[in-house]
């Protein structure tokens, strides 16, 4: 019977010991993996800072035939792994936020944001009166009253759903909050996404010319309201010099004279802002991280939101 429980005793102690020693070893992977994960959060928030002086210097120093460009990917090697960044033209997009006038939590209607954001939705296919009612339904999720655009829904149309809930009246952060209003449907949304954006504030869309493509001849549209069809969008986009417009080139071209902008002010021939996406690999860890750089009028450039996913 000694014998017996001396052998007992032992087989526990052995389990125990084991299960000791698995609880360890996983403790000190999780702890390993959290510390990758950290290194390479640093490593991200690092590009960020090293993506806005690389494009303070290149405002400060560069022609204008240099600032053209679409997107710039960069990759820096690391002991034990990489970055890999990618940052492109943020002034290219239609800003939904500007659907509305007003600051802080105090925000109404604007009509030109309107109008623009049908004509850019009719340019992309939608009918008239839907993009009208889609227009009205995004001031109404934004602004701070609780009246209900002709075609919009407030927050009792939410209220009313399954499961319940409210509108913002808040400024968007993110393009996908569209998929939460009323008649954003994912066919519209999948035909919307490539031309807007969210800007943390509700000024009228900053459209940088020179960084248009072929693709963005919709935003011509938008500029002019709908008075310059895609067409002539497109033909205006392949007319750019080859170092790019300046402000008085721009101004010069037929289609703008015939179908000016509503607001002038909203064409720019430099970046009003930069999207910068960053991938880290750094020994286990992959950590991602996209970005919004804003470069004021002086050429400072400052980041204005971050999230640790890459945009969608």
């Amino acid at each position: 019977m000694a014998l017996l429980t001396v052998l007992l005793l032992v087989a526990v102690l052995a389990t125990l010991a084991a299960v000791v020693l698995d609880d360890i070893r996983f403790g000190l992977r999780r702890t390993a993996n959290a510390e990758a994960v950290g290194q390479g959060r640093w490593y991200a928030l690092g590009a960020e800072t090293l993506a806005a002086r690389q494009v303070e210097t290149l405002l400060r120093q560069a022609t204008q035939a240099e600032l053209v460009w679409r997107e710039q990917v960069v990759e820096f090697p690391l002991d034990q792994g990489m970055i890999r960044t990618r940052l492109a033209d943020g002034s290219t997009c239609f800003n939904l936020n500007s659907v509305v006038q007003g600051v802080g939590e105090v925000l109404s209607r604007r009509p030109e944001g309107l109008a623009q954001f049908e004509a850019l939705a009719t340019a992309l296919g939608i009918a008239p009166g839907e993009a009208a009612a889609l227009g009205a339904a995004l001031a109404d999720w934004i602004d701070s009253d609780g009246v209900r655009e002709p075609g919009g829904a407030e927050e009792e149309t939410y209220m009313a759903g399954d499961p319940p809930y409210r509108t913002a009246g808040v400024l968007l952060a993110e393009v996908s909050e569209l998929r939460a209003i009323r008649g954003f449907t994912p066919d519209i949304y999948a035909r919307l996404r490539p031309h807007v954006c969210a800007l943390p504030t509700s000024r009228l869309s900053p459209v940088n010319v020179n960084a248009l493509s072929e693709a963005d001849a919709v935003l011509v549209t938008m500029l002019t309201e709908g008075r310059a069809p895609v067409a002539a969008g497109r033909q205006l986009i392949a007319r750019r010099p080859a170092g790019g417009w300046s402000q008085s080139g721009f101004w010069m071209d037929p289609l703008v004279k015939e179908s000016l902008p509503a607001d002038p002010s909203q064409i720019a021939v430099r970046p009003a802002y930069l999207t910068l996406q960053t991938e880290v690999t750094h020994l286990d860890a992959e950590v991602t991280a996209s970005g919004l750089l804003e470069v004021d009028p002086s050429g400072q450039v400052r980041l204005v939101a971050r999230r640790w996913t890459l945009d969608e």
